[in-house]
């Protein structure tokens, strides 16, 4: 039923083959879309570290926030207790 696909990864541009059996696991999860990078870049992809937080001090509590983004002392950042009580208001 299946056969097998030659793809281009998205990432290192190399070719690699999308077997019959990948299609069919694929297809057993309702998964729709190919796999977009070969095996070597999606294992990269998901040993890659998570994303930087940087500490701060909560502008309206004054408790410990990390976010994921350098802040500066040009606006106020809040934690995320205060975040989310100003976005309900």
């Amino acid at each position: 039923m299946y056969e097998d696909k030659t793809l281009r990864c998205k990432e290192c541009g190399n070719e690699f083959v999308f077997t019959a059996g990948e299609q069919e696991f694929y297809a057993e999860k309702g998964f729709q879309n190919e796999p977009q990078r070969c095996k070597p870049c999606r294992d990269a992809k998901k040993n890659k570290p998570t994303r930087e937080l940087f500490t701060t001090v909560c502008a309206n509590c004054g408790k410990e926030a990390k976010v994921p983004f350098q802040p500066n002392s040009d606006r106020p950042v809040y934690c995320s207790d205060c975040f989310a009580a100003m976005k309900q208001q």
